[in-house]
């Protein structure tokens, strides 16, 4: 599952982009508001962390373009700004979750889990298939009730494709499901992940399309 981060302070983005990615997460960060909408037009994120002082483009500006867009990817404004007026303006704005400044890490990754779970674009939050069920929210995955222990990238290719359960999913697309931009992308990372999760889900649960991808077996 892949975060967009945006923060100038660097101090503080590097914090939260090791903590979430020692969370399973891949984090793209950005220092500037002005760079937001190349990166959401680009890229398939499940939640933005937005910093409201951004430099280049306020982030009240960059959640308001993007709910302009109607995109619905669940937003997290994250700021110093305390007061009421302030949190009430913000959620107004769109936002979906407000957490002032300086906050625990924890009750991050338990308010990023939250959204993931009433994510309208995902019914439910819980995604089922083939007798595998998957919550993201919880990071869970069981079979036939049973449950299965997953590597948090075993995870995230799992989830890249039971959200796209009748689509080839591309090499390329699970890659920017496991990697942020400052992360190197190994050469047969894909091939090894899907490997383990035949092994553990069954061997015919993922298809491989010659010079495609990979899908879902037909339920």
């Amino acid at each position: 599952m892949r975060i967009l981060l945006l923060e100038d302070d660097r101090s503080l983005g590097a914090t939260l982009q090791s903590w979430l990615q020692m969370d399973g997460y891949a984090v793209d960060w950005l220092v500037r508001g002005d760079q937001a909408a190349a990166a959401l037009a680009g890229h398939d994120y499940q939640c933005v962390l937005l910093d409201r002082g951004l430099p280049g483009l306020q982030g009240d500006a960059v959640l308001q373009a993007l709910r302009a867009r109607g995109a619905g990817v669940p937003v997290i404004l994250i700021t110093a700004r305390d007061t009421v007026a302030d949190r009430v303006q913000g959620l107004d704005l769109g936002a979906d979750d407000y957490l002032v400044k300086p906050f625990d890490l924890e009750e991050l990754s338990a308010r990023i889990r939250a959204l993931l779970r009433r994510d309208a674009r995902q019914p439910c939050g819980v995604l089922e298939h083939g007798g595998v069920t998957l919550d993201p929210a919880a990071k869970r995955v069981t079979r036939d009730g049973a449950p299965v222990t997953l590597t948090a990238r075993e995870f995230a290719v799992l989830h890249a494709l039971m959200r796209r359960p009748r689509h080839i999913v591309s090499r390329a697309q699970l890659e920017e499901a496991l990697y942020g931009w400052d992360e190197e992308v190994e050469s047969n990372t894909i091939e090894v992940h899907v490997y383990n999760l035949r092994r553990k889900l069954g061997s015919r649960f993922i298809t491989t399309v010659r010079h495609q991808g990979y899908g879902l077996a037909p339920a």
